[in-house]
């Protein structure tokens, strides 16, 4: 079963249906047993950080996912969802992450259109499980704000929108999309079902 965390700021349905398109269990929850006892847990988010982690903190889910991606299982960020994995955001001010991926998320600056929305290509920098068998094809994304990864090899696929743009990142456990998984066709469902495989 794969835990799909409602902390009151994500695409919960559209997600929930994904995973069980490709015949895995899916359950969207705020109950830190259920979130404990899945097989694989996936943190969602649309909107702002700094929104988005208070709503964590008053749920008490921010401990509750720290504590999910200790036990080894596979956690995966999606969207605002991947940002919150890391340390810190500059969205509108100065706001702490769960930090357990360290890098931080700045906004796009340099006069192009923000924010960063629709079809840019996957290009894949290592290998990954989570990216076998999966082209280096279209996805969608929709953010005006950007992760900045520590360590390079935390960095799995990038897009190219007048810079480097991190699109997936991984380290043991713990992975995150930029982009929409749920909404990038047969690429995006192909990466959830890495995914929830990982999960088994």
């Amino acid at each position: 079963m794969i835990a799909i965390i409602d902390y009151g700021m994500g695409n919960l349905h559209s997600v929930s249906k994904a995973v069980e398109r490709l015949g895995v269990e899916a359950v969207v929850t705020s109950d830190e047993e259920r979130i404990m006892a899945a097989s694989g847990a996936i943190l969602p988010g649309v909107g702002a950080f700094g929104d988005a982690m208070e709503h964590l903190r008053e749920s008490k889910l921010d401990g509750a996912v720290v504590r999910y991606a200790e036990t080894g299982k596979p956690l995966l960020g999606i969207c605002l969802g991947m940002q919150l994995l890391f340390t810190r955001s500059e969205e509108h001010g100065s706001h702490e992450g769960l930090n357990l991926l360290p890098g931080e998320v700045v906004r796009f600056s340099g006069g192009y259109k923000v924010p960063h929305m629709g079809w840019n290509r996957l290009q894949f920098r290592q290998p990954s499980p989570l990216l076998d068998g999966v082209e280096e094809g279209h996805v969608y994304f929709v953010h005006s704000y950007h992760v900045k990864p520590e360590q390079p090899s935390d960095l799995l696929a990038t897009t190219d929108y007048y810079q480097q743009v991190t699109a997936i990142v991984g380290r043991d456990n713990i992975y995150g999309m930029q982009f929409h998984p749920e909404k990038s066709g047969s690429i995006g469902m192909k990466l959830l079902s890495n995914f929830t495989a990982l999960c088994k």
